[in-house]
């Protein structure tokens, strides 16, 4: 299924299974490279931004972007999680979870094969570092290339959040389209990259935008399991042969370095890129080097 060679399609929708339908976007030629863009926990595929999608596009590549289950447009899961569960799963006692990791590979492939493409590169920022990897691990014929960003290997000791961040991540949120915004405006003042600050204004036009596309605060807890119940992937990534890309920023508090260094150690012959002021985000001045390093990874395969 192809959508011709126009620059965005539309937002589309794809039929996952009989209860789960994923919006998502393509950007490009069809018959260009297949990149596959993941975002992280409880963000919208809009946090790939449209710019920056077209300009891996003009790099050669045929990009899609989309809602994970449980943000944006795509459908939500069921199963409520109280913050017990949460605590439990975070001191490592045992706690079901309603999916896992291996559960958003599967819908990540389920929208590949929607559109008729057999393998392609992946890329996958924070927890959609953590699905890309678990792509590459149990479809390999499926993955060309891997480009890991800001995310870790499901170790717990790598890849750990700054204790600076727990009471504005675990606080109560105001109410409504401002009460989220005035949230997210405290967490990214927090986890943003302190060598390239986005201004306010446009912190706040995201928020708004994501929250007017549709948020799930149960669906972030329920994705926040996910990514608390994920294995240790460090033995199987030794054994990896996709080439492979890791990038983190050396300011990230969201997840500290060691997890991008501790994946680039377990991959053979990954390429690690550290950037400096960077933290838990992609601000515009580093697109230049993320999309060199994307294509650079994809021209190994």
């Amino acid at each position: 299924m192809a959508h011709g060679t126009t620059t965005a399609s539309e937002e589309l929708f794809a039929p996952i299974s009989t209860d789960l339908e994923l919006c998502y976007q393509t950007f490009g030629d069809a018959d260009a490279d297949p990149l596959l863009l993941v975002m992280g926990l409880g963000g919208p595929m809009t946090w790939w931004p449209e710019e920056f999608c077209r300009q891996l596009a003009e790099a050669g590549f045929y990009v899609i972007r989309y809602d994970n289950r449980d943000t944006g447009r795509s459908s939500r899961a069921r199963g409520r999680l109280g913050r017990s569960a949460l605590v439990r799963a975070f001191v490592g006692a045992p706690v079901r979870a309603p999916y896992g990791m291996g559960d958003l590979a599967d819908d990540a492939f389920a929208l590949l094969d929607h559109l008729g493409i057999a393998s392609a590169h992946v890329a996958g920022i924070s927890m959609g570092g953590m699905i890309v990897q678990t792509m590459a691990l149990s479809r390999p014929d499926r993955v060309r290339s891997l480009t890991s960003i800001m995310s870790t290997t499901g170790r717990r000791t790598v890849g750990f959040q700054h204790p600076a961040l727990l009471p504005t991540l675990i606080g109560r949120v105001g109410p409504g389209e401002d009460g989220y915004v005035a949230n997210s405006l405290k967490v990214w003042k927090l986890i943003g990259s302190p060598g390239y600050p986005t201004p306010t204004e446009e912190l706040e036009a995201r928020a708004r935008e994501t929250f007017r596309r549709g948020v799930s605060a149960s669906g972030v807890v329920r994705q926040m399991m996910a990514v608390l119940t994920q294995p240790d992937r460090t033995p199987r990534l030794r054994e990896l042969t996709v080439p492979t890309l890791v990038v983190h920023g050396l300011a990230d508090k969201m997840v500290h370095v060691s997890g991008g260094r501790a994946t680039a150690a377990a991959v053979p012959d990954a390429e690690l890129m550290l950037i400096g002021g960077m933290g838990h985000d992609t601000p515009v001045e580093i697109w230049p080097r993320l999309i060199r390093g994307i294509r650079r990874v994809a021209d190994r395969a």
